[in-house]
């Protein structure tokens, strides 16, 4: 008999954060996440998108043993603002047991008819800059620390409660040897040229803390018509700051501004982590500092986290204004494989923007949907 649980306390929290650690405690590929990071996102205190979701967490126990667990999401903004009546839930793991899994899904759809919403969808985060999609090919490569990692097994307990795909996204990787300076180095010259364009160069995290609040209004903008988009808005945004940059080299970040000093254009990538990440364990003390600032400095594989481009800029070359700054500093500092984040397989932009570098998917991952109205 399975019985569900929602989590209320500290020790709880814990049990639903640590219960991947036992599920995957014999994979290779798994890389597990940071769990004082885990806590807070989970925390009203900690995180800002509680002002604009909600978020109820359920473990899962069969004789006396957890076996899975579930986060169900309301992005609010998105009801009432986007009008999409969608119930999310994310953080879905769990033994290989169709009653599991079904009555962890059930909750969530409960749930979700209780606030007269239309369909659910899963996994993901509570916003476009969370983690997305179970993985359906790829098992056997290590996950970046931006992805979630399943068993195989997972597919089957979707489709067994009768979830239809959503969306499709890809993972994709080439070497750095791919990369040929002559396919952008005389574009870019043009188009800074033409646009008055100039790259900018950090060589301390507080230089792109002076421009990071644009990145993200830039990020809204660029990526505002893709599908199930929700905005960050001005609170998120310290949070993803505290989150996010202070894990990336500042020679990492890479803007674009026109003459007015303007941002039309930016890419974040960030050293690769996973490695670093599985010998930590979980634990930043007393030890896990170390492997990431070692990782920070040392890996040789890096992973584009996110691209954008001003809307009125795209399709006009400023890729190329990037890829020539990233090329140079990759080139000194050795690196030997560029690792892209999923993106949607319709995302036709966002292909072309990579094609020249032949990369070569790894992965594959899709959300899948149920209405319930």
């Amino acid at each position: 008999m399975i019985t569900l649980k929602e989590v209320h306390t500290k020790k709880d929290l814990k049990a639903f954060i640590k219960f991947p650690f036992k599920l995957y405690k014999d994979s290779e590929q798994w890389v597990p996440p940071i769990i004082s990071q885990e806590i807070k996102t989970f925390s009203k205190k900690e995180n800002p998108v509680f002002n604009d979701a909600d978020a109820r967490l359920f473990l899962a126990y069969k004789n006396n043993e957890i076996v899975g667990r579930i986060a169900a999401i309301i992005n609010w903004l998105e009801v009432k603002e986007q009008n999409q009546k969608k119930m999310r839930f994310g953080w879905f793991d769990f033994i290989d047991d169709i009653e599991v899994s079904k009555a962890l899904l059930n909750e969530v759809e409960k749930i979700g008819k209780s606030y007269n919403l239309e369909y659910t969808e899963g996994p993901v985060g509570f916003s476009n800059l969370d983690k997305v999609g179970v993985m359906t090919e790829g098992f056997d490569s290590i996950s970046p620390m931006v992805t979630w990692y399943n068993h195989p097994y997972y597919i089957k307990h979707y489709e067994a409660a009768n979830f239809q795909v959503e969306k499709a996204y890809s993972e994709s990787k080439f070497p750095f040897k791919n990369v040929k300076p002559e396919t952008f180095f005389k574009a870019q010259e043009l188009i800074k040229r033409r646009y008055q364009l100039k790259a900018l160069k950090f060589t301390k995290t507080e230089e792109v803390m002076l421009y990071a609040d644009k990145m993200f209004d830039l990020f809204n903008e660029s990526y505002a018509s893709l599908a199930s988009f929700v905005a960050i808005n001005d609170v998120q945004k310290e949070y993803f700051k505290k989150k996010f940059i202070s894990f990336v080299n500042p020679e990492y970040i890479k803007f674009v501004v026109d003459k007015d000093d303007e941002l039309v254009g930016f890419a974040i990538v960030m050293p690769a982590f996973s490695k670093a990440l599985q010998k930590m364990n979980g634990k930043l003390f007393p030890l896990g500092f170390r492997h990431i600032l070692h990782a920070k400095k040392n890996s040789k594989d890096v992973v584009f986290y996110l691209i954008g481009i001003h809307p009125d800029y795209q399709n006009k070359g400023v890729h190329a204004v990037i890829f020539n700054e990233y090329y140079n500093i990759f080139k000194e500092k050795g690196i030997e494989t560029c690792f892209r984040t999923p993106e949607l397989e319709d995302n036709t932009a966002i292909h072309q923007i990579w094609k020249h570098f032949n990369p070569v998917v790894y992965k594959r991952r899709k959300t899948y949907r149920k209405n319930i109205a």
